[in-house]
């Protein structure tokens, strides 16, 4: 089977799996989407979605955003983790869109990367779920488990990225990884993988394929 044909494979026992691939941060609109994404890093969805909240309720809009109290914005999201370099990357990326993007949350990933804090996994999720356009996001768990189903031979996310884009049709990709991402928390675990009645078992190189 060549790597495309497993992939292709994959999507489609995903499919069945998880009907409805959405993102698992709660989110109105692009802004606090991309907030709520800044914040995940290093700390649970789960934890996210208890947090944005009051922060949502709070800022309103990007100006709010912008202008916002730096410790008060540390205060309310402290127990995400890292809140400090959180808090200065989400009032700089405010400012940022509003006086380099006219306001918008860019639609590309060049541009994206150039708010602070802001990396390719984090543009890729904007791109794909905001803008239907092409995107692999490369959290964890498509580390794991892409290498784990033979999809792709390396670790490093850009890498994977670039590996995934060749085989992963354009209009898949964004759906593809929040599949992956709900069978990691599910199944296909770092440490204790639940392989007995696994899906993707027969794939996987846990049972010897390669």
């Amino acid at each position: 089977m060549t790597r495309k044909e497993r992939t292709l494979n994959a999507i489609e026992i995903l499919k069945k799996e998880y009907p409805e691939a959405i993102c698992s941060l709660n989110a109105s609109n692009p802004f606090e989407l991309l907030v709520a994404t800044r914040l995940s890093a290093q700390c649970t969805d789960a934890r996210v979605n208890l947090v944005t909240p009051a922060l949502f309720e709070k800022y309103k809009t990007l100006d709010d955003y912008a202008s916002a109290d730096l410790k008060d914005v540390e205060e309310i999201i402290k127990s995400c983790g890292f809140y400090k370099n959180k808090a200065e990357s989400i009032i700089g990326m405010a400012q940022k869109i509003r006086d380099d993007f006219d306001g918008k949350v860019p639609d590309n990933i060049e541009d994206l990367t150039t708010l602070p804090g802001v990396g390719r996994k984090t543009a890729n999720l904007i791109v794909g779920d905001v803008y239907g356009k092409e995107s692999i996001v490369v959290d964890t768990h498509m580390i794991r488990i892409s290498n784990r189903i033979g999809l792709v031979d390396v670790k490093e996310p850009v890498k994977i990225e670039m590996a995934l884009k060749k085989v992963v049709p354009k209009d898949e990709g964004s759906a593809f990884c929040h599949r992956i991402v709900l069978f990691g928390r599910d199944t296909c675990s770092a440490r204790n993988p639940k392989c007995d009645g696994c899906p993707m078992y027969d794939n996987c190189k846990r049972n010897g394929v390669r």
